[in-house]
């Protein structure tokens, strides 16, 4: 399978860690993630896998940017390199020592290299509490230094995921609720949750650790594991069964990088990659549940196209049958009479409305389209608050913010929130802001928005007035890709192939052929 070509499998992103690939370099161990068939990579940082403390920095971070947008890859941050801080010490220091500065300098690197990689998040952890440090001062050194990590992530731009892991300071769910709480709740730390973990340490079934936590996830590992036993196994040789996990990912909405974890399996990376991937496909496709459709995206059945058109009638129809329509009436009603109160049923949609798909809206969940309605129902003089529900929001209520500007007496003002969503990898929020309301985009940006699609696997059939927008540039655009790809040994999307061909009416940029392939030197 080509890579960046979008994949079914319910939705879910498949990405695997560099920490697999200790034994390569970083450009091979890349290529061969993408050559596989994955879509992501988590990158840990270290020695020989961009170096955060190398020389150079700048210029590195800059090369492995282009070498994921070339493999079509998205990418999330690892910190968990062993002794890249300290050669005798594994993973210290950590914020709990008593000089914690390297670590916190690391992390605040880990921040910027995430911001230049456009990162989907940046991943990191507690530590073990030192021995001669009581849990008191331990706690109190982990959370001022999380503060320092959060107010840099916030200055940059990027979302943190803090990881419960077994043995540490922070070891399971409830511990991350406690810190998350400490740092007063801050939207830009979520939660990197490992399936593993969950079965080795967590008390309640793994479905529902992903469901307890889905509205703060923002990164997820998986492997398999045992209870008790902090040990990542190949999936099948644990004790998880995947596809009611798979399924539960798919349920709460979460839409970044599912990425394989095993940090002992180098020695045959390769081969470890290819049936982890085969196996997570597997269980993807047997617990499907609804014949593999997925939003914005393809199916087993072909493309599908989100709807275009969409009216407040057309929201109310398509909800009729939510799990508490009462309640829906009544945030209906609340809203009209009281703007304000918006910012209280609006995040609770997803749980009062459900996250189902509407078999009458393609391309909507319920809690989209009810949060969307909630917004269309807000006097004309208050529609602004669209703008800070969206940046105070959890992915699934940007994303209907986004579907809903079309409804909203906003004209152009809500571009920058298209603006927002493109700089992320998060493929169902770029679906999102590429719907009828980016006709405001101006066509430079359209364009590149069209490209961003290509590189992370979004389906074209998305984008709304796309062949009514395509252009010669945007031809030539894609050509250039084609070329670049067919150097490579690699090709196109079909989609997007498939647009360059209708294009061609146009004309190709001169000395490439219609799919983008240079002209044989004997034709």
């Amino acid at each position: 399978m080509t890579a960046g070509t979008p994949t079914d499998h319910g939705g879910l992103r498949f990405g695997y860690g560099t920490n697999g690939f200790a034994n390569h370099r970083l450009d091979d161990a890349l290529a061969v993630i993408a050559d596989l068939g994955y879509t992501g990579v988590a990158l840990t940082l270290d020695h020989d896998h961009l170096d955060p403390f190398a020389p150079e920095l700048a210029r590195r971070v800059d090369a492995v940017g282009r070498r994921l947008a070339a493999l079509g890859l998205a990418v999330v941050i690892e910190t968990g390199a062993r002794y890249l801080l300290d050669p005798w010490h594994k993973h210290a220091p950590t914020l709990l020592h008593d000089d914690p500065a390297r670590r916190v300098e690391f992390l605040r690197r880990a921040v910027r290299i995430g911001a230049d990689l456009g990162a989907e998040a940046v991943s990191f952890w507690a530590g073990v509490r030192p021995d001669d440090v009581p849990p008191a001062v331990a706690w109190e050194r982990l959370v001022a230094g999380c503060a320092t990590v959060v107010e840099e992530a916030e200055n940059a731009g990027v979302t943190l995921g803090f990881e419960p892991e077994p043995g540490m300071l922070v070891e399971d769910i409830a511990g991350w609720r406690r810190l998350h709480a400490a740092l007063g709740r801050p939207t830009t730390l979520g939660l990197t949750l490992d399936i593993g973990h969950c079965r080795c340490l967590e008390p309640q079934p793994v479905p529902d650790c992903v469901r307890d936590v889905g509205q703060h996830l923002v990164n997820v590992q998986i492997d398999d594991m045992r209870r008790d036993v902090h040990e990542h196994l190949e999936f099948g040789t644990g004790e998880i069964d995947f596809p009611p996990v798979l399924a539960a990912l798919r349920e709460v909405g979460y839409a970044g990088l599912v990425a394989v974890e095993l940090p002992r399996h180098s020695h045959a990376a390769p081969a470890v990659a290819a049936r982890s991937l085969a196996f997570l496909r597997a269980a993807a496709v047997g617990d499907t549940g609804n014949g593999g459709t997925t939003h914005g995206g393809t199916s087993n059945g072909g493309t599908r196209r989100v709807t275009t058109a969409m009216t407040p009638d057309a929201l109310r129809a398509a909800l009729a049958d939510v799990p508490d329509p009462a309640w829906l009436t009544a945030a209906l009603h609340a809203v009209a009479a009281q703007p304000a109160a918006i910012s209280r049923y609006f995040p609770a949609a997803g749980r009062r409305c459900g996250r189902a798909d509407l078999p009458d809206l393609p391309g909507w969940t319920a809690d989209e389209a009810a949060r969307a309605l909630l917004l269309a129902t807000l006097p004309a003089e208050h529609a602004e608050q669209a703008e800070t529900l969206y940046r105070t929001g959890d992915a699934a209520e940007k994303r209907a913010v986004l579907k809903a500007l079309p409804l909203l007496p906003v004209g152009a003002a809500g571009v920058p929130l298209l603006h927002d969503a493109l700089r992320t990898n998060d493929t169902r929020l770029i679906a999102a802001a590429l719907g009828p309301y980016a006709e405001h985009l101006d066509q430079a940006t359209w364009r590149q928005a069209v490209l961003k699609c290509v590189f992370t696997g979004v389906a074209l059939a998305v984008l709304a007035d796309l062949d009514e927008r395509a252009d010669a540039e945007l031809a030539g655009m894609l050509a250039a890709l084609a070329a670049e790809r067919h150097a490579a040994g690699r090709s196109l999307p079909t989609d997007a192939t498939e647009l360059l061909d209708r294009l061609t009416t146009i004309g190709p940029p001169a000395g490439l052929t219609a799919t983008g392939q240079p002209h044989s030197r004997e034709a």
